[in-house]
């Protein structure tokens, strides 16, 4: 449940951030509205699997260059996820570019403070908790 939590915070942080970047493209902006729903769930979803497979392996072989900048390497590392999720999407035939890395690295910073206000307010990404 927590995973399914994230993925919909994190699809409407991504959505909240297509608005505001003009950087970001995310899906077709003609298609119907069920399409563009779809296409951010299935990108979000993307978003979801390539953050809980890749970006632990990638944390941790990052680790002494994340040590040595005080955890600010982080931040590219989640620039580098999203730019990753973004091919993905595009081998799936789903649209999440960015103009630059940049827009990127912006992106990344927006989708991620969004998802945890998402998640903290509506409790989206909490697991169940022992009861005791």
């Amino acid at each position: 449940m927590r995973f399914l939590g994230s993925v919909i915070a994190t699809g409407v942080a991504l959505w909240v951030t297509a608005l505001i970047l003009p950087g970001m493209h995310l899906g077709d902006d003609s298609a119907p509205v069920l399409n563009q729903v779809l296409t951010i769930g299935a990108i979000a979803l993307i978003v979801g699997l390539v953050n809980a497979i890749i970006r632990p392996i990638l944390s941790a072989l990052a680790m002494p260059i994340t040590c040595l900048t005080l955890g600010l390497f982080q931040i590219v590392i989640n620039t580098l996820m999203l730019l990753l999720a973004g091919w993905i999407s595009s081998l799936l035939g789903l649209t999440l570019e960015f103009d630059t890395f940049w827009w990127a690295l912006l992106a990344g910073l927006i989708i991620g403070l969004l998802a945890a206000i998402i998640e903290g307010v509506t409790g989206l990404g909490e697991g169940q908790r022992e009861r005791g």
